[in-house]
């Protein structure tokens, strides 16, 4: 269970999504002052309350199950594990939109940027621009970007770059101040990149496609890389998923991946 009260919970998450207590009133169906009620614990929200708010607010599933438990309720979204079972039709979808993106580099991630599955060209990729100490065993593929001896020191267009992903991170993983995993790596990459880049806030004109231009010897790339998500599941681990997929920007860059690939 949180320990912050869930009139706090919603505040913040208010807050966070720039909403006043008119405006979450309107568009959850409630009025201003039950609202205020909700959030200075002069009232107890049920639960289909609560949810409502929580839509209406747009918070994660998990984040919706923690404000559910603050108020004394059972969490209604499910977290199953990748790599459970029930997961297998999951599993096979995801490889399947792995495999048919060869020979260009495709990425499963979860929600800490961790690397779940990849394809071959996605390793080949990383083992050829990324240091061999931030490849042992799970790669964190921000953690791979902004560590010096990661893909950063090959990126061209570094401060475009790392502006759109660490406002991004700090989006994903400053929602929740609990997740005590998320804010240390917030932190961590905060560090790598530097007080210029750590202030990029907001979103950016990049969120659907991110140029890349990476350039190391004779490897001269030019890619875009782009985010999907899994509509709209009710795990929280379907939720969390990101697919990050990357494409060459022009035909002089395939010719570089082909050749990339090759050796």
């Amino acid at each position: 269970m949180h320990s912050t009260g869930v009139g706090q919970l919603l505040r913040d998450w208010r807050s966070a999504r720039g909403m006043s207590q008119m405006d979450l009133a309107l568009r959850a169906g409630f009025s201003t002052r039950h609202v205020s009620f909700i959030e200075t614990g002069r009232a107890q929200p049920s639960r289909q309350a609560l949810l409502a708010i929580a839509e209406t607010l747009d918070v994660p599933l998990r984040e919706r199950n923690h404000i559910l438990e603050a108020a004394g309720f059972a969490g209604v979204y499910r977290h199953t594990p990748l790599a459970a079972d029930e997961m297998s039709h999951v599993r096979g979808v995801l490889q399947f939109i792995l495999d048919r993106h060869e020979p260009y580099a495709a990425v499963v991630l979860d929600r800490h940027a961790n690397c779940v599955m990849g394809n071959p060209s996605s390793m080949r990729l990383m083992g050829a621009l990324v240091d061999p100490s931030l490849l042992a065993g799970q790669v964190n593929l921000l953690r791979a970007t902004f560590h010096p001896l990661g893909l950063r020191r090959w990126i061209v267009n570094w401060d475009e770059v790392s502006h759109h992903l660490l406002s991004r991170a700090e989006r994903e993983l400053g929602e929740a101040p609990d997740d005590h995993t998320g804010v240390a790596l917030l932190q961590e990459i905060r560090g790598y990149a530097g007080p210029p880049a750590a202030a990029a806030r907001g979103p950016l004109a990049f969120d659907l496609l991110l140029p890349v231009h990476i350039r190391r010897d004779d490897i001269d790339l030019r890619l875009f890389s782009t985010i999907m998500t899994l509509g709209t599941p009710t795990d929280v681990t379907l939720q969390e998923l990101r697919i990050e997929t990357f494409f060459p920007a022009d035909d002089a860059s395939a010719a570089a991946w082909r050749t990339l690939a090759g050796a």
